[in-house]
C-alpha cells in the first residue's frame, strides 16, 4: 500500500524530500504560500497547492487527515510551523515531522506535539565535529544516548583477512554491517570474504568505546 506524505513549505530541505518521496512511489502533496515554489514542483507531486500555511483554516483545507506522514519544512517561520503541526494533530494524523533551526525552535515544536523533530545544521555540526576530531573515522551517525553508526577504512593489518579472522566483535566490541564501494553504494558484508584496502567499512558500536577505537585504526 502506498504511503501518503505531505510536504509543508518548499525550501531546499522541501524540494528534496518532495523528490525523494515521488521517485519512491509515494502520493506527495505538496503546500507551500509561494505560487512558483508550488508550480515548480507540481510535477512531481500528487497534489500542489498553494496556502497561506500561517491560517488554521487554510491548511485544515489541505486535507492533512488522510495522509500517513506530514513534514513541516519551514525551520526559518516558527509562527507557520507552530500551526501546522498543531492542526495536523489535530486531525489525527498518525506520525508529525518539524523541521527546526535551532534547540529552542525543537523544544516548542516538541511540546506542541511533533513526533519527531529534525534540526539539520545541528545534527550536521554534530557529525562533522565527531568525523573531523578523528583521523580515522570518515563519517559519524548519532544512534542514540550510548551507540553509533562510524565509517572507517581497515587498518592495513586488516586487508586481506575476513571478519571471521579478524574477530573485531570479540577484540575491540564493534559489528561491522556493510561495506560501501567507491562510489559509495552499500552491500551487506560477507564475513567469509577478505576486505579490501579501499572498502568503507560500516560499523556500529558505542560511544564508550571511540576514543580506543581511534587510536587503534588511526
Amino acid at each position: 500500500m502506498k504511503k501518503s506524505v505531505a510536504i509543508l513549505g518548499l525550501g531546499t530541505f522541501g524540494k528534496y524530500l518532495t523528490e525523494e518521496f515521488f521517485e519512491s512511489g509515494a502520493d506527495v502533496l505538496i503546500a507551500d504560500n509561494n505560487d512558483e515554489a508550488v508550480s515548480q514542483l507540481s510535477d512531481k507531486a500528487t497534489y500542489a497547492i498553494t496556502a497561506d500555511l500561517a491560517d488554521p483554516e487554510a491548511i485544515k483545507g489541505l486535507g492533512l487527515e488522510h495522509m500517513d506522514i506530514v513534514i513541516v519544512s519551514m525551520s526559518q517561520s516558527l509562527e507557520p510551523s507552530i500551526m501546522c503541526v498543531m492542526v495536523a494533530k489535530e486531525l489525527g494524523v498518525p506520525y508529525v515531522i518539524a523541521k527546526a533551526s535551532n534547540s529552542r525552535m525543537a523544544d516548542i515544536l516538541k511540546k506542541i506535539g511533533a513526533d519527531e523533530v529534525i534540526n539539520i545544521e545541528e545534527d550536521a555540526a554534530f557529525r562533522n565535529v565527531k568525523r573531523l576530531m578523528s583521523a580515522g573515522f570518515l563519517d559519524y551517525f548519532d544512534l542514540g544516548s550510548e551507540l553509533c553508526v562510524v565509517e572507517i577504512y581497515p587498518k592495513p593489518s586488516w586487508v586481506g583477512k575476513s571478519l571471521r579472522e579478524l574477530r573485531l566483535r570479540e577484540k575491540l566490541n564493534i559489528n561491522i554491517v556493510a561495506k560501501k564501494d567507491e562510489e559509495l553504494n552499500s552491500s551487506i558484508i560477507d564475513p567469509n570474504v577478505p576486505l579490501c584496502a579501499n572498502d568503507r567499512l560500516v560499523l556500529i558500536a558505542e560511544k564508550s568505546d571511540l576514543p580506543g577505537l581511534d587510536k587503534i585504526i588511526r
